[in-house]
């Protein structure tokens, strides 16, 4: 290829431009170092008035991008003195990026929390709120506390919002200067907003008008508008969340006809034959009744309280009985406790606690499950993930993974993903992956493994996909009296503690996902001289993206680690290809006498995990196009196009 061909790619595929961006803020970073350093000899009050004179200048209207190199100064120093920290010249680079626009990627343990400091300080300047947004509750209310001490330091106010807040404190909270909160609570607090203003002009459905009289202070909302969102973890939130829409439900209360039909839905789904009766698409994790099934199913003897309901419902609950019965897992999709199905979010592994799946599927699992039926639900307000961040003025995000999304995020976003590199080489060594026919093989071969990891004084994190596969990867533990934590969504609680001690010689934690995002699992001394922390993956994950930050977890600011993947042929991964693929593909494996199989599987795995890829890509493509279309439609109607004004 000719010097100009490859000038041309360079530039096509953005390397050309992530340099030049690169070294400009690296430049940039080393006058603001400058700057920071001048700033020493001064007391906290002449600290304070420097910030007050730089927030007086925004508000008369100096552009932010030359009041940046001063603010970002104040803020390292503010930083100095309240957590002893200081921005390294690589969290300035990415402090930029953000205030630009842009996600930076900056890899595990690089301080993006620090980081956010600088763009969020600079951002509230204008006096109209920045939102920094988080994945879970538990970081909203951490990083709003230690990093609270910095904006306090120089003359800001800094709130939280959690899920078990009022109304009244929700609406001081968004007055700070800086609000820390989750997407979800952010979104469904936009949701309750427009409800409220349509409590005030009576819009909408009868039922839809006697639920918005039930909101308090619906004169008032409690948002005060959307300059500047900073979204941490952006891939999981703006991709991986993407897929499912925030929606307030409308309560409808289950007569005696409707529970007995999702009562005998789900015996009708037992009586049915599989591709005589009905098709399971496990691919999409949908079913649909053939012309067969439905003749089947008008003849089914049927108690007497469902003549009152027509056809083409029960038809729809019995497609919602097959589907819960073969696409969701106890344990795995969900969990159960105090006698109530609760979703554990896919994700990150935590229990999504008031979420319910639509359109009667919650219910058919209940039935399922044999647990009481609640009650279903309608729409009162809905709104995706994609709409309600296109609502900010300004957004920007980081994470530890993100390029592999970059085109999704430019595309649906109008974000630029640009890589910010780390203070110090990252010295992570992977294994080589192996591979096994059953499950049973590779949990026999990751036991053995940890004992060996255990007597050389490493620390390990073992990441599973699901509640029931680090339970029983537990017993197996136990059963050779190898000590060891479980967290998953049975022991949210208890997560902080878990992960300050995942860091001490031989200790073993066993986690699903929720340990892949935002935890820091800090190495005693004598573990870094025994080669540092250890994952082992024990599958491959519905996307790259969720694998690469769980073998984030080690290796983080130039400390060693190391990582290995274990993966079967009964993996969660394949539940997605057809049955009769995977059989096709195990009777032709030939395992060795412990049941393990060559490397050239991997080619196998990555492919499946590149459809699950393009499949959610398409699903999360398809509920935007809907979302416009939607939009459009209640636009030109005059209505407002985030209610749900007619009755479900």
């Amino acid at each position: 290829m000719s010097f100009s061909s490859r000038l041309y790619h360079a530039v096509r595929s953005g390397f050309i431009p992530q340099v030049a961006r690169r070294s400009r803020w690296r430049a940039m970073a080393d006058d603001i170092i400058q700057r920071s350093d001048q700033l020493t000899g001064l007391t906290d009050e002449e600290l304070l008035a420097k910030s007050r004179r730089i927030r007086w200048e925004a508000r008369a209207g100096i552009p932010l991008e030359q009041l940046l190199p001063d603010a970002y100064a104040l803020v390292r120093e503010a930083s100095a003195r309240t957590l002893n920290m200081r921005h390294f010249p690589v969290q300035i680079m990415g402090a930029i990026a953000m205030f630009e626009g842009h996600i930076a990627e900056m890899q595990t343990g690089e301080g993006k929390t620090l980081t956010a400091t600088m763009p969020a300080f600079l951002r509230s300047l204008s006096g109209q709120g920045c939102h920094v947004v988080t994945v879970n509750d538990y970081l909203a209310g951490r990083d709003c506390q230690i990093m609270g001490a910095v904006y306090e330091k120089l003359g800001l106010t800094v709130g939280k919002i959690l899920e078990k807040m009022e109304t009244d404190e929700r609406r001081q909270n968004y007055a700070a200067d800086i609000t820390y909160g989750t997407s979800k609570e952010m979104g469904f607090d936009f949701l309750r907003d427009r409800l409220r203003k349509g409590a005030s002009q009576e819009d909408g459905a009868p039922a839809v008008r006697r639920f918005l009289r039930t909101l308090q202070g619906a004169e008032e909302p409690v948002q005060r508008g959307h300059h500047f969102a900073l979204i941490d973890e952006a891939d999981s939130i703006l991709i991986d969340e993407a897929r499912t829409p925030l929606i307030i439900g409308l309560t409808q209360p289950n007569d005696p006809a409707t529970v007995n039909l999702f009562r005998w839905s789900n015996r009708a789904a037992h009586q049915l034959q599989p591709r005589t009766d009905y098709v399971y698409e496990p691919e999409r994790r949908n079913a649909w009744l053939t012309d067969a099934g439905c003749r089947k199913l008008v003849l089914m003897s049927k108690p007497s309280l469902l003549s009152s309901i027509d056809t083409e419902r029960i038809y729809s609950q019995v497609e919602k009985a097959l589907t819960a019965k073969h696409a969701f897992e106890r344990d795995r999709d969900y969990v159960i406790v105090d006698n109530k199905v609760v979703i554990v979010d896919e994700g990150t592994g935590r229990v999504m606690d008031g979420r319910k799946w639509q359109d009667g599927l919650h219910q058919a699992i209940e039935a399922k499950e044999m647990v009481p039926i609640t009650a279903a639900t309608g729409e009162a307000a809905r709104i995706t993930v994609q709409s309600f961040f296109r609502q900010y003025t300004h957004l920007a995000g980081m994470t530890g993974t993100a390029v592999q999304a970059a085109s999704e995020l430019r595309r649906t976003y109008r974000l630029k993903v640009t890589r910010i590199p780390t203070n110090r080489p990252c010295i992570r060594r992977g294994l080589n992956p192996r591979f096994f026919t059953t499950q049973d093989a590779k949990r026999n071969a990751i036991v053995d493994t940890i004992q060996e990891l255990r007597l050389a004084g490493r620390s390990i994190l073992v990441g599973t996909p699901s509640v029931e596969a680090s339970e029983a990867l537990g017993l197996l533990l136990k059963d050779r009296l190898v000590p060891h934590q479980i967290l998953n969504a049975r022991y949210h609680e208890q997560e902080a503690e878990i992960v300050k001690d995942a860091g001490h010689p031989g200790r073993v934690t066993i986690a699903t996902n929720m340990a892949g995002r935002g935890t820091d699992i800090l190495l005693e001394e004598e573990v870094r001289r025994a080669g540092g922390l250890h994952v082992i993956a024990t599958e491959m994950h519905s996307s790259k993206r969720i694998d690469r930050q769980l073998v984030g977890r080690s290796a983080r600011q130039g400390d060693p680690g190391s990582y290995q993947f274990f993966l079967s042929m009964e993996d969660e991964l394949l539940r997605c290809r057809e049955p009769k693929e995977v059989q096709r593909k195990r009777r032709v494996a030939l395992p060795d006498r412990y049941g393990e199989l060559g490397r050239t599987w991997l080619r196998y795995f990555r492919r499946v995990q590149n459809f699950l890829e393009r499949m959610h890509r398409r699903q999360r493509k398809h509920l935007l196009k809907q979302e416009r279309h939607r939009l459009e439609q209640y636009e030109n109607m005059g209505l407002d196009p985030y209610l749900e004004l007619t009755e479900s």
